[in-house]
């Protein structure tokens, strides 16, 4: 059940829809998620709002920060690893003049802090083990 925050900067924005297709893709792909529960959210902000190093950037660039929700210890470090490459090449794919400076953090809370549905993660898991 990964929660995906995607806020970027960009002259050039691909459509919504491409973009949210390609990180739930990515993250079926590499993490093994489920695609039914993925969820993805995008967040566009204009150039002249995105500062690297204390300076807007300009026309030609493009900024990013991915930040993924994934229930700890779901995933290993080389998946965790490969999401974050691919992430990254996806989205300098899409985004012209992507900055090195733009970042893919994965946020891994606890599965008794974190659920869908009004039901933890962790308790998933234990009415899964008493069937």
């Amino acid at each position: 059940m990964p929660y995906l925050n995607l806020s970027y900067a960009s002259v050039e924005a691909p459509a919504a829809a491409e973009l949210a297709a390609a990180l739930t893709d990515l993250t079926v792909g590499l993490l093994g998620k489920k695609r039914e529960l993925t969820v993805v959210r995008l967040q566009r902000v204009p150039l002249a709002e995105w500062f690297l190093g204390g300076v807007a950037l300009g026309e030609g660039q493009a900024g990013a920060v991915l930040e993924i929700r994934i229930t700890a210890g779901t995933n290993t470090k080389a998946e965790k690893a490969a999401f974050i490459r691919g992430a990254f090449a996806a989205l300098a794919e899409r985004l012209p003049g992507l900055v090195p400076a733009s970042y893919v953090a994965l946020h891994e809370p606890p599965a008794d802090a974190w659920g869908y549905g009004g039901l933890t993660q962790e308790f998933r898991y234990i009415q899964g083990q008493l069937l």
